[in-house]
């Protein structure tokens, strides 16, 4: 069933026309850059965006300006993700096709130091159970994670399906035209 949802899920998402994303895509990174969760947090953690996803990009310009120590994935091997500090001038095409940092991990930089994760997924349920990619990365980090949840997307990723015992809900969803809140 995930399959299925997760297809279908991501030719929705590459269906929406430019114009129409960028507009939905301004609209809700300014709701999450609104959030007091956000304007709190002062280490947080997002994700380089794929074309067909929220585009991130003015996230993460801001949460720079903002002065916030500003954390991206960076995957070390199957089923292995860590967050890394995120430099534009320091980044390359991971395993994923997706870009990455290739500076290392700090070692001191640990779960409980991050305020609060922005998390991508291509399906969600209203209650914050997502259909992501199907590596289960960003399962096994909200596992243990303390902090804030939020994920950005658009109505057409709205779903109902039934999670499996690993899934990992997020705490907040923020959609181009209204936000759910856990």
């Amino acid at each position: 069933m995930k399959k299925i949802l997760r297809k279908r899920g991501l030719e929705v998402l590459k269906q929406l026309s430019p114009e129409r994303k960028r507009l939905a895509d301004q609209r809700v990174i300014g709701k999450l850059l609104d959030s007091q969760a956000y304007r709190q947090a002062e280490v947080v953690a997002t994700y380089l965006s794929l074309s067909h996803e929220v585009d991130t990009q003015a996230l993460l310009l801001q949460a720079q300006l903002d002065g916030k120590r500003l954390l991206v994935p960076k995957v070390l091997g199957p089923g292995h993700m860590v967050f890394v500090d995120y430099d534009s001038k320091y980044l390359r095409t991971g395993a994923y096709g997706i870009l990455e940092p290739t500076n290392d991990p700090d070692p001191s930089l640990h779960l409980v130091t991050i305020d609060w994760v922005h998390v991508p997924g291509i399906i969600f349920r209203k209650d914050g159970y997502r259909i992501g990619y199907g590596g289960g990365f960003y399962d096994r980090i909200l596992a243990d994670f303390p902090g804030w949840t939020v994920s950005t997307i658009y109505a057409q990723q709205l779903a109902d399906f039934t999670p499996e015992n690993h899934d990992q809900a997020v705490k907040e969803l923020l959609i181009d035209d209204v936000s759910i809140e856990i």
